[in-house]
């Protein structure tokens, strides 16, 4: 069987898409560890470039955007983005998907998965293929934040990612909500 790892970057924020991300990696990648723990944004961009270059590795991300995550609410969100990328790595290979089997950080399983599945609580810290779609999901995440902040300098969104820093809640309460923040988030509605 082939073990998918599955992760999630930006349910916490206030703006910007919550990244989920799914892979299988056979092979040992050194320097693999929880995203979270990879304090050094250029750590984690040589990871994920190391990552997505090796061969034998089958990875794939699913981003929702706030419009989305407005209309299902967060956790919704996030399970629908973990199901679609665990689902495009299973695509990706020419076994069915029955020859999958996905561990999800986390506590809360996704409807109608096409695969076995388990979850993990700190499944990012705990197992290597979760580990790797932590830094896939993260990557992916902050790299569209920062394509944000060039849309809406004012937010500063490249330095805070969308968390609800004390400049950039200053940054709502002056300019107002971008069509990228959440609207359902409490300091927002």
């Amino acid at each position: 069987q082939y073990v998918i790892g599955v992760d999630e970057a930006g349910r916490g924020p206030l703006a910007g898409p919550v990244v989920a991300a799914a892979a299988v990696v056979p092979i040992d990648i050194v320097g693999i560890a929880d995203s979270k723990t990879l304090t050094r944004e250029s750590v984690r961009e040589e990871l994920y470039e190391k990552i997505v270059s090796s061969d034998n590795v089958r990875w794939a991300v699913a981003v929702i955007d706030s419009a989305r995550i407005d209309e299902v609410n967060i956790l919704q969100a996030t399970l629908q983005g973990m199901r679609l990328a665990a689902s495009a790595v299973a695509g990706i290979s020419e076994v069915p998907d029955n020859a999958f089997y996905a561990l999800l950080d986390g506590n809360r399983l996704p409807k109608k998965m096409a695969m076995r599945v388990e979850t993990m609580v700190k499944g990012d810290s705990r197992e290597y293929s979760i580990a790797a779609a932590s830094i896939l999901a993260k990557v992916t995440r902050d790299r569209l934040m920062h394509g944000y902040d060039k849309l809406y300098p004012e937010y500063n969104l490249a330095q805070h990612k969308g968390y609800p820093t004390a400049a950039h809640m200053d940054a709502v309460r002056k300019y107002g909500a971008s069509p990228i923040h959440r609207r359902t988030f409490a300091p927002l509605k």
